[in-house]
């Protein structure tokens, strides 16, 4: 027993020893180092042939873009709360983020996996068993059939010298910070397309609610025709003019139920949800509020924020750790073992001292030959790291591609607004005036019927330009990682849809 209490006084003070010299050993491969892409500090969109405009401080550009609300979720912006209970209720069912999260998870667990290699690895063994050696293992001896019973327990440690096991620790901590980064572009792609589908439905509803209007005053058309054919001022091509009129409008509800039908079936899917068994609460836009004007600038930092681009980030550390295991594995290993435990041919004596049995094994094995398998690994690893330095640029450049269009698309969306509500407001005037005429005798129907065509015209594209502006807003807060929020902007009265609509019903009502 004495040499036992020996020998496990020399492995609790030799483990240690062999520890911190495994931990202070050296770690080969390549640092992780982000590389450097060649943006601006901020994207300041220009219209083509403007002067350049001059730099202004950072923190200034901070203020404009920044403020008061940017801690909440981004699409609490619009200010409503039916679009935010949508939200909230496909980040709680949607499968794929569940997915995203076991994916987490998974990673989370390799981490503890990768990491009990730094650690002494101790397992308990004891076995039983009856043994008989033949003639060629003893020779000239001869032994009768025994039993045995054997306990101890077993030690194994992997001498890191050269930081393999700290570069695979590396490695899948990368890894696992990718697999958080994709639950996080999974979750903010999730919004996005919930909010975007929230937008058309909302669209095609106020869409169908003006083209109900429009075939309301063509039926009252159609009565104040047939009532002047009876009193004999108007001829009867106008009824039947008018009733072509009417069937025509009456073709524009088929295309826009079949646009709310598909959104509200992409949307239950988003919702985790049958698209037979769920019926969408439907939004309105005057639910809605514009939660920005068009950015002087959106800056650099609040790119690099997106989770796609922490993710490709994460993959090209990975990459980098892969290269530090592959450079590892050319060295020798060093793998130290040891047995400490009782052997007796009776259980009774087990624990007596002539049962003690233990072993110290050192175990050193370096690659001599193989065929050039691990130096290609080595040059595969460094591959993969060149391609994910050049994805991971691609992705950077990609996001700014992205913010730069949805900065051009709105402040054009803006220009698109303000042309469709001036000819709408013309269209009015010109159909209120047709109608007075056409009231006085003075001209036919066929210009009132143009003229309310051309205003129910120029009332559907106003709906259109909303409903891209409110897509391409959220395309701009997306792209900008969720983060984009301008405080302190005003933005000017918005008319509501009911507003937008505004006419009313017959030939002869003001409009």
């Amino acid at each position: 027993m004495r040499r036992a209490r020996h020998l496990l006084r020399g492995w609790v003070l030799g483990v240690p020893v062999l520890i911190a010299l495994a931990l202070t050993g050296c770690t080969v491969g390549p640092a992780f180092q982000r590389p450097q892409v060649a943006t601006p500090d901020y994207y300041r969109p220009r219209p083509p042939g403007a002067r350049p405009v001059r730099a202004t401080p950072k923190r200034y550009h901070q203020r404009a873009i920044l403020g008061a609300g940017t801690t909440g979720p981004w699409w609490q912006l619009f200010q409503s709360p039916r679009l935010d209970a949508l939200i909230r209720q496909a980040l709680a069912d949607n499968h794929d983020v569940a997915a995203a999260q076991a994916s987490l998870a998974r990673a989370r667990e390799l981490i503890t996996v990768g990491g009990a290699a730094r650690y002494p690895q101790i397992a308990a063994n004891a076995g039983t068993g009856r043994q008989k050696y033949g003639a060629e293992f003893l020779g000239p001896l001869a032994f009768a059939p025994f039993s045995y019973v054997a306990a101890g327990v077993g030690v194994n440690y992997l001498l890191d010298y050269v930081g393999v096991t700290r570069r695979t620790v590396e490695e899948s901590r990368a890894l696992e910070q990718y697999q958080r980064s994709e639950l996080a572009a999974t979750r903010l792609v999730l919004t996005g397309e919930v909010a975007a589908q929230a937008v058309t439905l909302a669209a095609a509803r106020a869409e169908i609610d003006a083209v109900r209007g429009l075939l309301a005053q063509d039926r009252d058309n159609v009565a104040l025709v047939r009532g002047a054919v009876a009193a004999g001022s108007k001829p009867q091509l106008d009824v039947l003019t008018a009733q072509t009129q009417l069937a025509s409008d009456m073709t524009l509800l088929p295309p826009l139920y079949q646009k709310r039908a598909m959104a509200a079936h992409a949307l239950a899917v988003l919702l985790g949800q049958a698209p037979a068994s769920w019926r969408a609460p439907e939004p309105t836009l005057t639910q809605l509020t514009l939660p920005l004007r068009v950015p002087v600038s959106v800056p650099s930092e609040l790119l690099r924020r997106r989770p796609d681009i922490r993710a490709a980030a994460a993959e090209l550390h990975a990459a980098t750790a892969a290269v530090g295991v592959a450079t590892a594995n050319l060295y020798p290993r060093i793998v130290l073992s040891g047995t400490l435990g009782e052997e007796a041919l009776r259980p009774a004596h087990l624990f007596d001292a002539s049962s003690l049995a233990w072993s110290l094994v050192a175990g050193l094995t370096a690659p001599l030959f193989d065929g050039g398998k691990l130096h290609a690994e080595r040059r595969a690893a460094l591959d993969v790291l060149h391609e994910r330095a050049d994805l991971y640029q691609q992705v950077v450049l990609s996001a700014f591609g992205q913010v730069a269009d949805a900065l051009d698309a709105l402040r054009h969306d803006a220009q698109l607004r303000a042309a469709q509500a001036r000819a709408l407001d013309l269209a009015r005037r010109r159909l209120r005036l047709e109608r007075a005429s056409y009231r006085a005798g003075n001209s036919g129907l066929l210009q009132v019927l143009d003229a309310q065509r051309e205003r129910e015209r120029a009332k559907l594209g106003l709906l259109s330009a909303e409903e891209r502006q409110y897509l391409d807003t959220v395309r701009l807060l997306l792209a900008a990682g969720g983060r984009v929020h301008p405080a302190g902007t005003d933005h000017p009265p918005r008319r509501s849809v009911a507003e937008s609509n505004g006419g009313s019903r017959g030939i002869g009502a003001g409009s």
